[in-house]
């Protein structure tokens, strides 16, 4: 049996609701659906998630909530009208927004469960459509699926006794749709799991199910060599190892959260990204392994909003526990660090921007200087992370010398590479200024 997800886009709408009706009927073997919240329609249209939290908002700030209200339910209406489906749909949406906006729980408990009424009504409709097609499908509340998570409002955590339970859906009939995103506690309160978590779900139903395949249906037939939005029509891959997908997620690639595929990778299922749109397509294929290949770069990911932190210290090797002390330092001020290269006198930190603010990077200078006495410590912001992928790039002879010689080309500057640290990627740090110049070239480079 095959776990199909459907993200935003393709049930943002009546007419893409009906595609993934034609789609769950293509195929018998596709009995769990998991989907999204309503997505964007068009260019600048918004998410249902965002109108869900602008509501929220504005009930508990005391503002006319019933501005940020009526869209919410005028699109739901719009979409079960030309569904054709009962009107006792709606009014069961209705219901449970009206409830979740009275809800006496915490603020962030409060808004968790307004958040998640989007995927809940996606899998409501959805189940209430496929009946009309004469498809046997049901709605599954999280909690009857057994997904019981932490209680981390925002940032659920599956545990792990959740998965015998959903082992346990195999013995209901027809199809079971799951509205993804989120969870519920042992003593039955609603969390949600980090945004973009219907693709969390997902990967839990599968890894839950042990199912097949784990098919993520989106917007786009494939995953890309690069971002199409630096080059024009690039390279589709065909196939991805999870460590692959992993790099490429953590370093700009917006096809999956990046923490969405650990329980399908724990349990070895393979994952494949389709089109909605196009279903026809064959996708991109994600897999634990796969035969080693001469031409091993599969993709190359960048994104920007770094900033690297650099201190030197003379003799700083010899000094037992510096680099744990230095580390400390951002943990105390709670900053998470994402690359930390080094040499015999120097270290530099470099972490996501945001997390650096003005107050903070005050404090943390200072608490170098007086604690470490090193001899120079700076800080360089506005830095580009690109990361060059593929399963078996460290033993591949030349990768470096044509990614360093692409650099040249585009005359960019590099400002640090870190490359032993891992055995499927090699990242470069460079002005974000730079980013689109060097990315070109780096394709060109590889792909072409």
């Amino acid at each position: 049996m095959k776990v199909a997800k459907f993200g935003g886009s393709s049930v943002a709408n009546a007419t893409q609701l009906i595609k993934v009706g034609n789609i769950i009927k293509g195929d018998p073997k596709r009995k769990f659906i998991v989907v999204s919240a309503p997505g964007k329609r068009f260019s600048g249209d918004v998410k249902m998630t965002d109108m869900l939290i602008d509501l929220g908002t504005a009930y508990h700030n005391g503002d006319a909530y019933e501005a940020y209200l009526a869209p919410i339910l005028e699109r739901f209406t719009e979409i079960i009208e030309e569904l054709g489906i009962t009107d006792s749909v709606y009014a069961e949406i209705e219901h449970n927004i009206k409830s979740a906006l009275a809800y006496e729980g915490s603020l962030e408990s409060k808004m968790d469960a307004i958040k998640a009424i989007g995927e809940d009504s996606s899998a409501k409709i959805l189940s209430a459509y496929l009946n009309t097609q004469d498809v046997s499908a049901s709605y599954i509340n999280p909690k009857d699926a057994g997904i019981i998570v932490s209680d981390e409002p925002g940032n659920a955590q599956i545990l792990k006794e959740s998965f015998d339970k959903i082992y346990s859906l195999h013995e209901k009939d027809g199809i079971l749709v799951i509205p993804g995103f989120f969870g519920y506690t042992k003593e039955d309160k609603l969390v949600t799991f980090s945004r973009g978590g219907s693709d969390i779900t997902g990967s839990i139903i599968a890894a839950g199910v042990k199912a097949e395949m784990y098919e993520n249906f989106t917007d786009v037939d494939s995953v890309y060599t690069v971002n199409p939005t630096i080059v024009k029509n690039p390279k589709e891959i065909t196939t991805l190892t999870y460590k692959e997908m992993r790099e490429l997620s953590y370093a700009g690639f917006s096809v999956f959260h990046d923490e969405a595929l650990i329980p399908a990778f724990r349990e070895r299922i393979p994952v494949c990204i389709k089109n909605t749109n196009n279903p026809e397509a064959p996708g991109t294929l994600i897999v634990a392994e796969k035969e080693a290949n001469e031409k091993c770069v599969v993709g190359i990911a960048s994104d920007t909003g770094f900033c690297s932190l650099y201190v030197s210290k003379f003799l700083m090797n010899r000094e037992i526990g510096f680099g744990r002390k230095l580390l400390s330092i951002f943990e105390d001020e709670g900053i998470s660090f994402e690359h930390a290269p080094s040499g015999i006198d120097d270290m530099s930190v470099i972490f996501r921007d945001r997390q650096f603010t003005a107050e903070k990077e005050n404090t943390v200078v200072n608490r170098i200087k007086e604690e470490l006495h090193v001899d120079t410590v700076s800080i360089h912001r506005d830095l580009a992370v690109i990361m060059v992928v593929g399963e078996g790039l460290v033993n591949t002879i030349g990768v470096a010398e044509k990614a360093t010689s692409a650099f040249v080309k585009a005359n960019v500057n590099i400002e640090m590479i870190n490359q032993g640290s891992s055995e499927v990627s090699m990242m470069f740090g460079i002005d974000a200024s730079d980013i689109n110049d060097a990315i070109q070239a780096l394709y060109e480079s590889f792909f072409e």
